[in-house]
């Protein structure tokens, strides 16, 4: 009997006090109650607010980070991937990092028309603009939205050079525009693929598409010369990191330029989650996962550290260094990653430009 998929990836919605917001007062709704409902509870709809930011490029000064800008044209994702790092940003709406990540999402209609004031302030210095770097830019809400193909459009007029991470096929819609730019070198994707295995893609990323979809996107994007990449982020041990070999050879045949991999982070409300989940759907390795990751962590379940938090350490991280590393050296994927033009950068005409 085939393994229904499930329908969102954290199984609990948590309380977060980290930020000392106001404690919600139980009001009735069926969503603050605490006894069990008659029947089935009711399924748990996507929502979508409207967000009005005053700016939109978000700026780091982070030392092991390579870009120092990036947009995020929406907040939460559906996609509900329960190992996401940016679950926990959704305790700054006073909303919670498990299932309202997933179900109560934010869009930023005026992404395009901020990005353009930015990118037109005198002394605006041009570095490339990351896009993915807390929610998938090409989540399922993209599709009737289309902010990120209309902040694309503003980059390519200014030939302003973006970097793209997704785990989306959607991402293709966008060839038409993201293709002229890479021959510019002013554009780059890579495509997010962390299991070949359907049943446990459909747990770990439960609304993300399948990751044959992906690598199909990576022959796309490589066909119309699109530089694109393959980031095995994250490798889960116990759990997905058997895979690690083969999804680099599936990338190396899909024409991947390079490969990266992260071991598994859980900051803050996501490892709670993430333990919740694993009790869930591995119960028989539950233990042995943590301990494994305690292990990479320095004996926690999270190292939040510089320069460490992305690689790791102790044998088990080595272990999983090596391998990669022998693999992309084989399959022609530890190429160094690619330095984008921003000599071409022009800015976006204003009111007066325009008329002439």
């Amino acid at each position: 009997m085939a393994k229904t998929r499930p329908v969102r990836g954290a199984t609990l919605n948590i309380e977060s006090r980290r930020f000392n917001l106001p404690e919600r007062e139980a009001d009735g709704d069926w969503l603050d109650a605490r006894e069990e409902v008659d029947g089935e509870a009711p399924k748990l709809r996507t929502t979508v607010t409207v967000e009005k930011p005053k700016t939109i490029i978000t700026r780091n000064n982070s030392p092991d980070i390579a870009f120092d800008r990036s947009v995020n044209p929406y907040r939460g994702c559906e996609h509900g991937c329960i190992y996401c790092f940016a679950r926990p940003t959704h305790a700054y709406h006073d909303l919670s990092p498990g299932l309202d990540f997933e179900t109560k999402l934010f869009a930023k209609p005026d992404a395009p028309a901020l990005l353009r004031v930015e990118l037109g302030k005198r002394g605006y210095v041009c570095r490339p603009i990351a896009f993915g770097t807390n929610t998938d830019p090409y989540q399922p809400i993209e599709a009737i939205w289309r902010i990120t193909r209309g902040c694309i459009e503003v980059l390519a007029e200014c030939n302003h050079p973006i970097t793209i991470t997704t785990k989306s096929d959607r991402v293709t819609r966008d060839i038409d525009l993201l293709a002229p730019m890479a021959a510019k070198g002013l554009a780059a994707v890579m495509v997010s693929v962390t299991s070949l295995d359907p049943k446990i893609a459909m747990t770990v990323e439960p609304r993300a598409p399948h990751p044959e979809k992906r690598l199909k996107a990576v022959r796309m994007l490589t066909d119309a010369g699109i530089p694109t990449f393959v980031s095995l982020a994250p490798v889960i041990p116990q759990v997905t990191d058997h895979e690690m070999e083969h999804i680099l050879e599936r990338a190396a045949e899909a024409g991947a330029r390079a490969a990266f991999f992260l071991p598994v982070r859980l900051p803050h409300e996501v490892a709670p989650l993430f333990r919740a989940w694993l009790d869930t759907h591995f119960p028989d390795r539950a233990a042995k996962v943590m301990a494994t990751i305690q292990s990479i962590r320095g004996g926690k379940d999270n190292d939040g550290n510089f320069h460490t938090r992305f690689r790791g350490q102790g044998p088990w991280a080595e272990l999983l260094r090596t391998r990669f590393m022998k693999a992309a050296r084989k399959y022609g994927l530890d190429g160094e990653r690619l330095r984008l033009r921003t000599d071409l950068f022009r800015p976006p005409a204003g009111p007066q430009g325009e008329l002439f």
